[in-house]
């Protein structure tokens, strides 16, 4: 994404209590097993995700009422056990949870803040899948971060959007909320019939009955919960393919259709395939885009969902600009499709995408990106942190996440020479397709395209705490 006003698309805080209590009562007792943690133990986030499970898939199956703001659904979970659990949790913030089941089986469960701890009839033993059912209802909500800015459930004046970088997912579902664990998608969303629904993935299919539609969209390829997305509403909906052949579904509230918006949307598959020709395949089944109207300032920055990016809009001004658009489309190579093990790994999402907005200002508009890398390094914001050590949740998105992560790759290209270095663009996005990678995965990958020894350039650029003396 873009970077946000204040701190900077910063990470979330550690949630407030929300809803506590025991929920449902099962028989059966609990084994000797253990439970699985309630955190994942990530540095900036270690409340983020649970332990002791990996999803495969998640089954949303919901309905929503505009007028109210209530969402109502089933969410079937379909993980494997990584251990012998005799228990496990799940993120959900807020809504009621009415049933909780574990392989057709009623299983006990409490809450305590955004925990939702289930204890299955029976053991879950290693190796096994199993399959959870969450039936809950109630008026999602925002999330606050900690610079002020705003994830979770947006209720529009004609329907809703979720976001969910980085722990927003929680608001509208329950799962494994953290990016190392990464599952296929099914949502069907009911709403009145009249408005629309887009989701990551591709379209499966409609239902219509007694007034209301159902939408049902698939995701085959794994997905970080926090790219997750849903918007409801009016939309225009334009279906294509770019000159190489990708697939795209673009969702427009007309109320933000400007004329930089069109223009920039019209550029779209030429990016689309621009991106493609330096970074490979594109690595989903389909792309695309999702602009929708929301209130003035209430969210402030767009979010590379996978599949298609989102772009809020409130008419204050052009709800999309073409270096924005480069960045998040880039987003589906790095980010989306290659997600960050951890959270502290994010600059491996926003250096590449600012890097890849400088090499488009350079072949689309003249800008060198020596100027473009020049302008970072004299910003005295570049130089607060290493931006593969981000001091706090607050900073995980700050201007060095982005503008020092991309001059580490403006080194690295000048370090490895042109060839070397677009195997790397091309190469790094292959090597851990549709998987997670680490800052130390990107160093060992980097350190196999030379014989050269890169360790000075890394301790200086990605992990040094001082400026060098020039750029």
């Amino acid at each position: 994404m873009p970077l946000r006003r204040s701190a900077q698309r910063a990470a979330s805080r550690l949630l407030p209590a929300c809803l506590a209590g025991c929920l449902l009562a099962c028989s059966g007792g609990s084994g000797t097993a253990p439970a699985g943690t309630s955190g994942l133990g990530d540095r900036l986030f270690p409340a983020a995700g649970n332990g002791g499970y990996d999803v495969t898939h998640y089954g949303l199956d919901l309905s929503y009422d505009p007028g109210s703001g209530r969402l109502a659904g089933t969410a079937v979970i379909t993980a494997t056990a990584a251990q012998d659990l005799r228990g496990f949790d799940l993120d959900l913030a807020g809504l009621t949870v009415v049933r909780v089941g574990v392989d057709g089986r009623a299983a006990r469960a409490t809450r305590s803040g955004t925990e939702l701890t289930v204890r299955p009839a029976r053991t879950l033993r290693r190796g096994a899948r199993f399959e959870t059912t969450v039936a809950y209802a109630g008026v999602p909500r925002l999330l606050t971060d900690p610079d002020g800015s705003h994830e979770g459930w947006f209720r529009t004046d004609d329907g809703a959007l979720a976001l969910g970088e980085p722990v927003g997912s929680m608001a509208w579902f329950p799962g494994n909320d953290h990016p190392s664990d990464k599952a296929a998608f099914d949502v069907t969303m009911s709403v009145p019939t009249g408005l629309g629904v887009v989701s990551n993935g591709e379209p499966a299919g409609t239902r219509t009955a007694a007034g209301r539609t159902s939408f049902h969209w698939r995701s085959t390829a794994p997905m970080a919960t926090y790219l997750a997305t849903v918007g409801i509403g009016h939309y225009t909906v334009t279906r294509s393919r770019t000159p190489g052949g990708i697939a795209l579904y673009t969702a427009v509230d007309p109320r933000s259709d400007d004329r930089q918006t069109a223009a920039a949307l019209s550029r779209l598959p030429e990016i689309l395939d621009w991106e493609a020709g330096l970074f490979g395949p594109f690595p989903f089944g389909s792309a695309g885009a999702v602009v929708d109207h929301l209130p003035s300032g209430q969210v402030g920055y767009a979010l590379e969902t996978q599949n298609r990016p989102v772009f809020p809009g409130d008419g204050s001004g052009p709800a999309v600009a073409v270096p924005t658009l480069v960045h998040e489309l880039s987003h589906q190579w790095f980010g989306d499709s290659v997600t960050p093990s951890s959270w502290q790994d994010m600059w491996l999402n926003e250096g590449f995408a600012t890097y890849a907005t400088w090499l488009w200002q350079e072949d689309d508009g003249g800008v060198p990106v020596s100027r473009s890398a020049a302008t970072a390094f004299a910003d005295p914001g570049t130089w607060a942190f290493a931006p593969a050590a981000p001091p706090t949740a607050a900073d995980v998105s700050a201007p060095p996440v982005y503008n020092r992560g991309a001059l580490v790759l403006h080194e690295l290209h000048r370090a490895l020479g042109d060839t070397a270095f677009a195997t790397l663009l091309r190469g790094w996005p292959a090597a851990h397709l549709h998987g997670n990678a680490s800052t130390a995965d990107f160093t060992a990958y980097c350190a196999g395209l030379t014989t050269r020894d890169l360790t000075p350039l890394f301790a200086t650029w990605l992990y040094g705490t001082a400026k060098p003396a020039r750029l």
